[in-house]
């Protein structure tokens, strides 16, 4: 066969972490998190020293649909962790206040710009196809 006189040593091929592992994890919070594309501060290294762009809304509706996304993403990343790491309070903890605090904002978010995914349908009529696209609108976002 192909692979019989191999000296293949599966458990130095991957890396398998350390699942009992107790040390603590320095999180960051959900802006910072989303901007460097990680919530774990011990876990950050930037590419060849260049920083990320600082993102700046230019309204109301622009801020709350970016804490939205920074929400969305350290509750991924933080589910993710909790996958390998299942008892860490700490981190679990994080995850529920800011699944909350997502859900919250999505529904204030809903209630005044409309609907942010097809299921959100407010009212008797189907609203999703009258909020004008991004693309639509002159200049655009620099979110989308």
């Amino acid at each position: 066969m192909l692979f019989e006189d191999n000296d293949f040593d599966i458990n130095m091929a991957f890396f398998i972490p350390d699942v009992n592992s107790s040390r603590k994890v320095n999180i960051l919070t959900p802006i910072e998190g989303f901007l460097r594309g990680n919530m774990f501060e011990d876990e950050y290294e930037p590419y060849k020293n260049l920083t990320y762009f600082k993102l700046k809304p230019k309204d109301e509706k622009e801020q709350m649909l970016y804490q939205i996304m920074a929400l969305s993403f350290a509750v991924n990343d933080l589910n993710l962790y909790l996958d390998l790491h299942p008892d860490d309070k700490q981190v679990l903890d994080l995850f529920k206040k800011y699944a909350l605090e997502k859900s919250e904002l999505e529904k204030n978010y809903v209630k005044k710009y409309g609907p942010l995914e097809v299921t959100q349908v407010n009212g008797n009529k189907f609203n999703w196809v009258n909020n004008p696209w991004p693309w639509e609108k002159m200049g655009g976002s620099m979110y989308v």
